[in-house]
C-alpha cells in the first residue's frame, strides 16, 4: 500500500469593493485526479486571514453584483451579523499600533487595515475544508462546489489557495459500515418515559 502526497497552489485575483466568491471546484477536481490518490483526503486552505473556504451548492442564478443568489443571501446574513466596515471607528481594530505596522510593511494606506469585517467573517467560516476522495474522485455529493471566499473588500488583491491531497493509490474493497445498514438515530423512549399518568389522561378507562 503506497502512501501519496500531492500539493498545489492556486492563484486568484479578487476584485475588491465587495466580497469575492471564487468557484475553484474544477481546479480542485483536476488536482485530485492528477495526484494519483485513489482514496484519501483533499484539504483546501486559504493562505490569508480574511478569506475562507466553503463547500456549498451552486446557486446558478447570478445577480448584477456577479454573485450567485445563494452567495448574496449569505453575504446579506453576514452583513447583519458583522456589518461592513464603512466608517472609521466602526470597530476597535485597527488601532494606532496596527496602522503603524501596516505602514512599516508598505501597505498603500491606512484604509487597507479597515478590513475588520473580513477578519471576523473568516473566523465564522474558517480558513479550510477537508473533503474525502473515493475511487479517485472528490466526494462532494451530487451538488457540492468548492468556493474560496475573499471577505476583504477594501481593494482588489492577489490571493492564494493551497490544496493538499493525501492518501493511497490503491482501491478500497469495502467501505460500508455494518454492511451499509441504515443507522437509526431517532430517540427511543424508555418504558418509564412511556408510562401513563392517570391524573392527566381523562379518557383512561378505570
Amino acid at each position: 500500500m503506497e502512501f501519496k502526497f500531492f500539493q498545489k497552489e492556486l492563484e486568484l485575483q479578487s476584485r475588491g469593493w465587495i466580497p469575492t466568491f471564487h468557484d475553484i471546484t474544477r481546479e480542485v477536481v483536476e488536482i485530485v485526479r492528477a495526484s494519483g490518490v485513489k482514496n484519501g483526503t483533499a484539504t483546501i486552505a486559504s493562505h490569508h486571514t480574511t478569506c475562507s473556504v466553503m463547500i456549498q451548492e451552486c446557486s446558478h442564478d447570478i445577480d448584477s453584483f456577479d454573485l450567485e443568489y445563494l452567495q448574496h443571501d449569505l453575504l446579506d446574513i453576514m452583513r447583519k451579523m458583522i456589518p461592513d466596515y464603512t466608517n472609521e471607528g466602526d470597530y476597535r481594530h485597527p488601532g494606532p499600533i496596527h496602522a503603524k505596522f501596516g505602514r512599516f510593511v508598505n501597505e498603500p494606506g491606512d484604509y487597507t487595515s479597515m478590513n475588520t469585517d473580513g477578519h471576523l467573517r473568516s473566523v465564522f467560516f474558517g480558513r479550510s475544508e477537508t473533503m474525502t476522495i473515493k475511487d479517485g474522485e472528490l466526494d462532494g455529493g451530487e451538488f457540492a462546489h468548492v468556493y474560496f471566499v475573499d471577505w476583504d473588500h477594501v481593494r482588489a488583491r492577489h490571493r492564494q489557495v493551497n490544496v493538499t491531497v493525501m492518501g493511497i493509490g490503491d482501491a478500497v474493497i469495502d467501505r460500508k459500515w455494518n454492511n451499509g445498514e441504515v443507522i437509526d438515530t431517532n430517540h427511543k423512549f424508555t418504558d418509564e418515559e412511556k408510562g401513563d399518568d392517570v391524573h392527566f389522561t381523562l379518557q383512561q378507562k378505570r
